[in-house]
């Protein structure tokens, strides 16, 4: 805790002690461990060469009594689970999920790590880092020592300026300035194959790998774009109009939980998916609950 803050009281802030009581524990175990853990610089510190060298086989031992403890709880799901996110999936499908699972089973402790897909999905192959992820589906076979479950798919839309234009969504893209999701990342590539197939090659203002900042730079009149209708929120403040695009059945972005079969964790990984699924649901009733209202208008 202390590596990780940079500070003896706030490290004592986030273990619920003094910070008395924090620099005494240090000073024990620098005195077992026979060298100087911890530089000190004012209010600061900093770890040492020699703390370096434990402090991530002293996390690795930490993880494994985790393990243990979610293993040997066979009455009630307890222990820590790591789960990853990009970014959209942060603030739009997790909170609910967050909320179920802290409403069903409060003993679980959810770490988050947000990244790109690829990346996650990289943690989640090797084991060490996540338990589990919410991912864009691979542009290739998952292979059979990882399990995979759908929560949602995002059509491909046109994002313009509100008003939309009144020409139809291919004329908007042969004839504005194209903003481009980054093609290193899956959705962008998902976008890349769509424009292939249909044929349009759009005159290119930017290439960004971030949705939420080519959303803005719509909003400002700089072009139009191509993207996944990712679950909101969307940035707030900002004129869109979202115009869906012919021929894209097949292009959707595809979001799911991918997890690995052999996971310690797998009983947590399962309360996870459960409360995923229950989010999805309750989404989708208030979803059809909102277009029955707007029909009785």
């Amino acid at each position: 805790m202390a590596v990780d803050n940079g500070s003896i009281a706030e490290a004592a802030r986030r273990l619920n002690l003094t910070p008395a009581a924090v620099a005494k524990r240090i000073h024990i175990l620098e005195s077992e461990m026979g060298a100087v853990l911890f530089a000190r610089s004012g209010r600061t510190i900093r770890p040492t060469e020699a703390a370096m060298a434990i402090v991530e086989r002293a996390r690795h031992v930490l993880g494994e009594v985790r393990d243990f403890t979610s293993i040997a709880a066979t009455d009630r799901l307890t222990g820590e689970l790591r789960v990853g996110a990009y970014q959209s999936a942060l603030s739009g499908m997790l909170p609910d999920i967050l909320a179920l699972m802290k409403e069903k089973y409060p003993q679980i402790q959810v770490r988050l790590t947000r990244g790109i897909s690829a990346e996650l999905y990289r943690k989640v192959l090797d084991g060490d880092d996540l338990d589990a992820a919410i991912i864009a589906e691979p542009p290739f076979a998952i292979p059979k020592s990882c399990d995979w479950r759908l929560l949602r798919e995002e059509p491909l839309i046109l994002l313009t300026r509100a008003p939309a234009p009144s020409r139809k969504p291919h004329a908007i893209l042969v004839s504005e300035p194209f903003i481009r999701l980054d093609r290193n990342l899956w959705p962008g590539r998902l976008v890349d194959s769509y424009l292939r197939q249909v044929g349009i090659r759009p005159r290119e203002f930017f290439e960004i790998d971030g949705a939420e900042a080519i959303a803005v730079m719509v909003d400002r009149g700089l072009g139009v774009s191509l993207m996944p209708d990712w679950a909101p929120p969307w940035p707030e403040g900002l004129s869109l109009a979202k115009l869906p695009v012919p021929d894209a059945s097949s292009f959707a972005r595809r979001i799911g939980l991918v997890w690995a079969r052999a996971s310690l964790r797998l009983r947590l990984v399962h309360a996870f998916l459960e409360q995923a699924m229950a989010a999805r649901a309750q989404g989708a009733a208030r979803k059809g609950a909102n277009s029955q209202r707007r029909m009785g208008r």
